[in-house]
């Protein structure tokens, strides 16, 4: 087959790809092999592929593909989340852009809306993920909405209700006022902000005095029901027992001392508004205030707040200032940086609400999940992550799962027609039973029952995730399940270490009683270049599948990982993907040279081939234990640096150096056979990295039957390592190097060819000196005691010397050496200077007189070399 000079894997990706799946390559089944398990971290359906996604599915694939080519029955579990709050947005926008109102459809209505733009978008970032050549068992993908996950969840919800540790009630929690619905604290992102502090004066009842109050918040003052002071403040001693009036709605509020009170902070006076701020709540507790409530679920100023009615909470900011300055009670506005909640989801200002809504208790059934981190059953890479766990899940506060949204599973409580009361059920037909039996009233019907309209948070779902993808919880004695799980490794961001990770280590332990996954490979964030998270809105972050089409695959792939330490961001640049690219196309050109070769089996293998050939393969040996060592660590950036460097530096700048025969001179049969058994080695080793090119040249290396693939054979076994080989052939490398130096220095062309002589000595291994001869382009290397004009060097203690009579310029190399002498003289002139001064030696640490001194002696080592070399061409 004619080979193209130029890889390009446009001609190979989907090629390959669709020849992987039309074999079923991918698919695992249950088996009497190891299973070695990866559940996929469920990108949102409505989403599209960016580059953290590209980094985390490389990795994984990475990990599923070795641990295939080392005999495991590899499972890869793909699949996608709802993602409740960030599809209901694009489906309420959708439906806007066509006139639609979700108020204005019924429940059903708008999930049939919600179905068809899943349907429609859901698969996209599952098929962009196989242009990356991800290996997943695609006759396996899930989705958190398919019928079975969804039980699975109402199931546990039912469980842990029965169990007690699901409750209701009203609590503050996380508004976001667009997706209008709570969110976890763990949803909440906090950002410093400039804002003001306006000062504003609260009048006693009799209007005599007035308490100025600083606050960030002007507009929530219309739902103040306090002013508080700190019991110690003398400034506030006189108001015991007094009243103020709360300004712009002039309502009557107590004057309250509570500790809580910070006396250095703005003018030492709070104003409490229970219903926004949860700190505030906890005092109007403390103190039996009333608490009112003046926002609506859009942000807007609801009849409560008797001013702005209708009005966005910004805007109604803006006015309150305005009617403050009006009735002369802002005192001054001062310039503030403080800490703003957004949320996660849609980057909406968070308002802390009062809200009815479904908790779990989350302290009790956390503690295994802790304990079984600590101790290393389940492993966190790198385990620095370990702290940080800690500290969260030690202070872990109960989660609030209940979300006001229609895009879900529903919360399964059925509220009972007549009464305050209501069951918990898997479905209507077991909560009507339920209802019947609680009640005794046996005549109820499913018209006497409404199911609560909120939806569980998304991630109570995706906390099943390692569970429910082999239908664990449903049917925990099924086959899949007993064989898969628990499953291998997870790879996932760190930033999701409590969202996610966290929660399905309880799960596990909760639901099954055993871990969830062995090890957790957290990665960083993908940045760019100057620090930023990429993201859209910054418009710093490329389109994943813009880089594959310009680099191929297997090139962005190797770009990514190159500089992918785990735990560590990456600082992405597309130099990166680049470099990926260029090794693509060194594998593509070493191939290129071997495939044109010619054996003949009539040529008897030279000593320099029998040399590399047995270096060659004991570096490969000792690249496969290391490999082993970097992936028992999760070092898979370095796994592929090192493997990388073994191909490019040894495999083709040097082995292939050594072997390659003459210009059109056929090659012994011997070493190109090993030659190719050596390239075999190395795309095996590449191919979890680089997975297309190494199975298009895998193919064409050798005669393959048609059922077999790289991706399915085995990686190589490494041999007994000989340290001694790779040892001194470093050194040969080394001495071959510092001919060439000399060649460049003294300008001698490499056709010339030039002596090697060295003094006697045991140690020296001869065997290597055929490879020296052929790529130091010499005639002869022998022992000799004796030296004309030439240059010696030495290495491992041995001194080797090059005759150079008649191959240089003498007037030229007196020059050189002259000029390199008289610059070290110099240089040793002002070290015993510096050493001369008493102040320096006497004042400077010792560390560094030590350093003078041993660069003074180095000195002087190569001025009495370079007076020696002078005098050996003045004797010439």
């Amino acid at each position: 087959m004619e080979i193209t000079a130029k890889y390009e894997p446009k001609q190979t990706e989907d090629k390959w790809y669709a020849e992987w799946i039309s074999k079923g390559l991918f698919t695992s089944v249950p088996d009497n092999r190891e299973p070695y398990t990866i559940v996929i971290p469920p990108p949102n359906v409505t989403g599209v592929l960016h580059m953290g996604h590209m980094l985390n599915n490389t990795l994984q694939d990475v990990l599923i593909r070795r641990a295939r080519m080392l005999g495991k029955n590899a499972c890869w579990v793909p699949g996608t989340d709802h993602a409740s709050i960030a599809t209901e947005a694009k489906v309420v926008a959708k439906l806007k852009e066509q006139g639609i109102e979700k108020a204005s459809l019924s429940r059903e209505q708008f999930l049939e809306h919600a179905w068809e733009w899943t349907h429609k978008y859901g698969g996209i970032i599952l098929e962009q993920l196989k242009k990356l050549g991800a290996s997943c068992d695609w006759s396996r993908t899930k989705f958190t909405m398919d019928k079975e996950m969804s039980e699975s969840v109402i199931k546990v919800f039912v469980d842990l209700y029965e169990r007690g540790l699901i409750y209701r009630g009203v609590r503050m929690v996380n508004w976001d006022p667009q997706a209008r619905t709570a969110l976890s604290d763990e949803e909440v992102i906090y950002k410093e902000v400039n804002s003001k502090l306006y000062y504003v004066k609260y009048y006693t009842t009799d209007k005599k005095r007035f308490i100025t109050v600083a606050t960030t918040r002007p507009e929530t003052i219309l739902g103040d029901t306090a002013v508080a002071v700190h019991p110690a403040d003398p400034r506030f001693e006189h108001l015991k027992g007094c009243s103020v009036i709360v300004p712009l709605v002039n309502r009557t509020v107590p004057v309250i001392f509570d500790e809580y009170v910070d006396m250095e902070f703005g003018t030492g006076a709070l104003k409490i508004t229970p219903a926004h701020d949860i700190n505030d709540y906890s005092i109007g507790i403390k103190h039996n205030l009333p608490v009112i409530d003046i926002f609506n679920d859009d942000g807007t100023l609801n009849e409560k707040a008797e001013l702005f009615i209708g009005v966005d909470r910004f805007k109604a900011r803006k006015l309150s200032v305005e009617e403050l300055i009006k009735q002369e009670l802002l005192v001054k506005t001062e310039d503030y940086k403080n800490k703003v909640g957004y949320s996660e989801r849609t980057n909406a200002v968070i308002e802390p609400r009062l809200s009815m809504q479904w908790f779990l208790a989350m302290k009790e059934i956390s503690k295994t999940a802790l304990e079984n981190v600590l101790n290393d059953e389940v492993q966190l890479h790198p385990a620095k992550f370990k702290n940080t766990y800690n500290h969260w899940m030690e202070n872990v506060k109960d989660w609030c799962i209940s979300r006001q949204l229609w895009w879900g599973q529903q919360i399964p409580a059925y509220y009972i027609k007549g009464t305050n009361d209501f069951v918990i059920a898997c479905s209507a037909e077991e909560a009507l039973a339920k209802a019947k039996k609680k009640t005794g009233n046996t005549g109820l019907t499913m018209a006497d029952l409404r199911q609560d309209d909120d939806v569980v948070d998304t991630w109570f779902s995706s906390w099943l995730w390692p569970i429910t993808v082999f239908d664990g919880i449903r049917n925990p004695q099924n086959n899949d399940f007993r064989y898969y799980y628990p499953t291998t490794d997870l790879v996932s961001a760190h930033d999701i270490l409590f969202f996610w990770i966290a929660r399905m280590i309880i799960a596990g332990y909760l639901f099954d009683g055993r871990k969830p996954f062995k090890n957790v490979y957290l990665t960083g964030m993908v940045r760019d270049k100057q620090g930023r998270k990429m993201s859209k809105q910054l418009g710093n972050s490329p389109d994943p599948l813009d880089l594959i089409d310009k680099f191929g695959a297997d090139g962005v792939r190797v770009g990514m990982l190159l500089c992918s330490p785990a735990g560590n961001d990456l600082l992405f640049d597309e130099a990166l993907t680049e470099q990926g690219r260029n090794f693509a196309n060194k594998i593509w050109n070493a191939y290129r040279l071997v495939s044109g070769w010619t054996a003949d089996n009539a040529l008897q293998q030279p000593g320099h081939s029998r040399a590399a050939v047995e270096w060659m393969n004991a570096r490969i040996n000792e690249q496969l234990v290391e490999s082993d060592d970097l992936f028992s660590k999760f070092r898979i950036s370095e796994a592929l640096m090192a493997v990388y460097k073994l191909f490019w530096d040894d495999f083709a700048s040097w082995y292939l150096e050594i072997v390659k025969p003459a210009y059109q001179q056929p090659i012994d049969k011997t070493t190109f056979d090993a030659t190719i058994e050596l390239f075999d080695k190395l795309l095996r080793m590449l191919h979890p990295f680089m997975p297309f090119i190494t199975e298009e040249l895998w193919q064409q290396l050798r005669r393959r039957n048609h059922n077999e693939y790289l991706m399915i054979s085995s990686l190589p076994k490494p041999a007994e390592i000989n340290s001694q080989v790779t040892a001194e052939f470093e050194q040969c490398k080394e001495i071959i190097t510092c001919i060439r130096n000399i060649r460049k220095e003294k300008n001698i062309p490499q056709k010339e060819q030039l002596t090697l002589l060295y003094k006697p000595n045991d140690n020296i291994n001869t065997s290597l000196h055929p490879v020296i001869i052929k790529l130091a382009g010499l005639n002869n290397i022998s022992a000799s005691t004796e030296k004309t004009d030439g240059s010696s060097f030495i290495v491992n203690t041995i001194e080797y010397f090059i005759p150079l009579t008649g191959k240089i310029n003498v007037a030229d190399e007196t020059a050189k050496i002259k000029d390199e002498l008289n610059y070290n003289l110099d240089f040793a002139a002002s070290i015993r200077q510096k050493l001369a001064n008493e102040r320096f030696v006497n004042h400077a640490p010792a560390d560094i007189v030590e350093k003078e001194k041993k660069k003074l002696s180095d000195t002087e080592i190569k001025i009495q070399t370079l007076q020696e070399r002078l005098n050996q061409l003045r004797l010439n």
